[in-house]
This record gives C-alpha cells, structure tokens and sequence, in this order.
C-alpha cells in the first residue's frame, strides 16, 4: 500500500504533463497547419452552405499575426484574440514566407476593425479597379463573363445554431417551401469560374469604383445580396479593403456539413457534402 501511494504523485504530475504536452502540439498545429471553422451565415451560398466544416490552409499565404488562433468560448466567459497572443507582430502589413492569395481563392481573414474571422471570395487584387454594374462585376473597366445556371433552391426552414432563415428571390415563402435565387456561373479574369447568387436589386449592385491599394485585398461574397464585404467601408460597418497581414488562410475543401443547429447532430450531416472541394 505504502509503494502505491509513493506513485501517485508521479503518476498526477505525469498525467498534467502529458495533457499540457498535448495542447502544446495542437496549438502548434493550429497556428502553423490548420485551422478548423464552421460557417455560420449563408454569404457564400451556394459554394459554401450554413453548417459546413472544413479547415483553413494556414500554409497557403505564409504566415501573420493573424495566424495565431483566437479561443472564444461564451458559456464560459473566454475571449482571447489572436491579437492578445501575437499582436507584437502586426503593424508592418508582412508575411513571413508570405504568398499573395490567387484571384478566385475562397480565403479566410480577420475583420480590419472587428477582428473576427470572415470567409469570402478574393476578387480584387492590389491595384485593381473594382466597380459593379447592375450587378455585374467589373475588373479594370472590362465586365466579367457570366452564364445563366437555372435556379439556385433550398427548403426554408432554420438553418444552423443561429437558426437563420434564407433570404429568397420568390418572395416570403413559409417554412417548409422553397426558395429560390437566380444562379449564374461567374468567370473571372485568368479563368477561374464560381457560382454567384442573386436575391434582388441593392445599393451594392451599382457601386463607384473601388482601386484597391497595395498590400490590400478585395472581397466579396458569392451570395451576393446577402453578404457585408468589401463593397460596403469599413465606417458603414463593412468590411473595406483587408490588409495582406489580416488573411488567415485559404478554404480548399469541406471536411463534412451539417443541416442541423449542432456540428454534432450527425444525423442531419449532407452525404453529398463529405470532402466536398471548393471552387
């Protein structure tokens, strides 16, 4: 009896060793690898859906302050930001080892102002004159080429833990029915082509002309009149031009999706979204 208790606090002391040792390689991991994340809102519908899981190619663009992770857990009071963490880094809008994004890439970037995390679409990149037509996209004064795609559908009901419902071109349609958008496939110059979404006119279909500077990036959601992105500034609660040292990392593909309000109701995973890849 007297040799067991001799061990147990070597054993304590091994255990909370092992355990710190271990999230010591997953913050590592996180920082450098992946980062795993889950979308919440339906602005880059119909690539991404509301509920899709999927991990962010840190690698991608090099390295920033941005690539340190933030833990937010509300039920418990736990907000640390990447900035808290890794801060003493930002201010030269730098990369180490960095790579600048392609046009087209889906990207993951810490909001200028916020500083949470936003996926979109890069459409702008530095130097470039972006302006919007009738809800037609312009690059340096030359549309880009769309091709109508049918009907974009979905039933309305509550879509994720925000339990939100879609935004629908047909009108207000009840839970249960369907909604519609109109769909077009998008080709942007270098002949990166995506589905684009529309729901109806806004202020953002007929813009001035944005000339991204250097070092910035333009971005812009596929469900076009449902997404708060570079279009709208930075003082109208927008999103603006994101700086080079706010990109997180490059969405490649869908690790797997749920339809229900938790990551973990598996019974409501979409079959035909496992490791679905992102164009």
């Amino acid at each position: 009896m007297a040799a067991t208790e001799k061990k147990k606090p070597g054993f304590i002391v091994e255990t909370v060793k092992t355990v710190v040792y271990a999230l010591l390689i997953a913050g590592v991991f996180r920082t450098v690898f992946l980062q795993p994340f889950w979308i919440p809102s339906g602005s880059m519908k119909e690539t991404l859906l509301i509920g899709d899981f999927l991990f962010v190619n840190k690698m991608a663009y090099g390295w920033s302050y941005a690539s340190c992770p933030s833990v937010r857990i509300p039920a418990v009071g736990l907000d640390i930001d990447a900035e808290n963490l890794c801060g003493f880094l930002r201010g030269n809008n730098s990369r180490i080892w960095g790579e600048e994004p392609e046009r087209g890439d889906v990207a993951v970037f810490r909001h200028p102002v916020t500083g949470r995390d936003f996926i979109k679409r890069v459409i702008g990149l530095p130097g470039d004159r972006i302006q919007f037509k009738g809800g037609v996209l312009f690059i340096n004064e030359v549309p880009v080429e769309l091709e109508d795609a049918g009907i974009f559908e979905e039933v309305v009901e509550l879509q994720g833990p925000g339990r939100v419902r879609p935004r629908c071109a047909n009108g207000v349609v009840g839970m249960g029915g369907i909604c519609e958008k109109p769909r077009q496939i998008e080709t942007l110059p270098g002949g990166r082509a995506h589905v684009v979404l529309n729901i109806e006119n806004r202020s953002t279909d007929n813009t001035g002309v944005y000339t991204v500077p250097a070092g910035h990036f333009f971005f812009v959601g596929d469900n076009r009149d449902n997404s708060s992105d570079s279009r709208i500034p930075q003082s109208a609660g927008g999103v603006g031009f994101v700086p080079y040292e706010d990109l997180v990392g490059r969405a490649d593909r869908v690790l797997f999706s749920s339809a229900g309000a938790s990551l973990f109701a598996f019974w409501s995973w979409r079959g035909d979204r496992l490791f679905h890849r992102i164009e």
